[in-house]
């Protein structure tokens, strides 16, 4: 081989080695610090009709989980308002419980308001979604008795 293609290919090689490197920086700075989202894409929860009869509103008012908090963790103590319906959890900004645990992705569960009762979901997260000790692979129902752990952060529903 002439040393003309030798040094191509070294060239070729070193090109496509430093393609690898920047897109494995790529994604490790998109995984730690997310992706810039306009305010446009956000998606935008579905707001619950108002009830019919006050009397529901006031049952409600009573026994109903009203919050979603961190019990043990970090930031025990924290919590998020369940009347919108929806909690997002994660590190990202856009997250109505932003946890600042390594171990939580940047958009890592959200719990919502069903017609059944509250509900917790994975959002596909690496290291995944606990309710009561058992990983969860799809919606799964939560009470004001079970706890919802996401990395080393412990949560749970509260009136």
């Amino acid at each position: 081989m002439s040393e003309i293609a030798v040094t191509l290919i070294k060239v070729l090689f070193l090109a496509m080695l430093w393609i690898f490197i920047l897109s494995v920086a790529s994604v490790i700075r998109s995984d730690m610090f997310g992706r810039a989202v306009p305010a446009g894409d956000l998606p935008q929860p579905e707001l619950a009709e108002a009830p019919k009869s006050g009397k529901r509103l006031r049952r409600r008012d009573r026994g109903h989980p009203q919050r979603f908090g961190i019990t043990n963790g970090v930031q025990a103590g924290t919590t998020a308002d369940l009347a919108d319906g929806t909690v997002l959890i994660g590190r990202s900004a856009d997250c109505q419980l932003i946890l600042e645990d390594d171990y939580v992705s940047t958009r890592h569960a959200r719990v919502v308001a069903g017609d059944s009762g509250f509900y917790v979901e994975d959002l596909g997260s690496t290291n995944g979604t606990y309710v009561n000790g058992q990983r969860i692979t799809q919606p799964t129902t939560i009470g004001l008795a079970d706890t919802v752990r996401i990395g080393r952060t412990i949560m749970r529903l509260e009136v």
